[in-house]
């Protein structure tokens, strides 16, 4: 989701609008480039949110097997289309229904279960109950489940010059979240105390990645949150988004 789309945007029209702009392009690269660091060879990758396939074809190529879902039936449209060649060969698989539906579905059949759960461009800004979808990548993931996930960033200070930033940002501080229209859903913008909080007892905040690509070791690192990462908020404010990269507890472990 892109936050300067201010209506329902899918398909081709999507696929223009997010290469027409320079930022989206470079945020699309340093989340896919962070993703092939992180992944293990021939991992088995689930994208929630994958709208056109774009990512989806990316990793297929580059060598994983992959399951995907997203709620629109124009991007999933689109995206039987874009991967087909990916599709007819089993490289790729895409689910279908309501939200609902992929909630209470069980493992992706034929699927083994993912080593990363990937979620490009703030699928997660858009849901509004965080607790249920974690359980459902849970459910999803194996024993070493990771999720790496693209959301919008409250602390990004280019938003400071809209009224909306300074009137939510009281709700921010004291709620953890603020929600504001969108051409979908409420989209939704969390602090990192919000996401730790609403992905327990599943998975823990890791490490939290600028969602640009990085220009130097220590921002490729990203900041360990096990170590506190109490000013992680300053190392991602230059960013509209924020990468997160979640791991299952190990007291839940599949």
């Amino acid at each position: 989701m892109n936050a300067a789309i201010t209506r329902n945007v899918t398909g081709m029209e999507y696929v223009r609008t997010m290469a027409a702009r320079e930022p989206d392009r470079r945020a699309r690269t340093a989340f896919q480039e962070l993703l092939l660091r992180i992944a293990p060879a021939q991992a088995m990758l689930f994208d929630f949110g994958a709208g056109p396939g774009i990512d989806a074809r990316f990793y297929a190529e580059h060598g994983f097997d992959v399951a995907a879902y997203d709620i629109d039936p124009e991007m999933r449209e689109f995206f039987s289309s874009h991967c087909r060649d990916l599709i007819d060969v089993g490289r790729v698989r895409l689910e279908q229904g309501t939200y609902p539906e992929f909630l209470a579905r069980g493992a992706v059949d034929g699927c083994r279960r993912a080593d990363i759960v990937t979620s490009n461009f703030a699928p997660l800004s858009l849901v509004g109950d965080l607790k249920t979808l974690f359980a459902k990548f849970h459910a999803l993931t194996g024993p070493e489940g990771k999720v790496l996930a693209s959301v919008l960033n409250p602390y990004f200070r280019g938003d400071l010059k809209y009224g909306w930033w300074w009137r939510n940002t009281l709700r921010l501080w004291r709620n953890g979240h603020y929600c504001v229209p969108g051409a979908q859903a409420p989209i939704v913008r969390r602090r990192l105390a919000e996401f730790a909080s609403q992905s327990a007892p599943y998975f823990k905040l890791q490490r939290v990645y600028r969602g640009l690509p990085p220009r130097s070791v220590s921002e490729a690192n990203g900041i360990d949150m096990s170590r506190g990462g109490r000013y992680a908020w300053l190392h991602v404010s230059t960013c509209q988004f924020m990468f997160l990269l979640f791991s299952k507890h190990a007291d839940t472990l599949a």
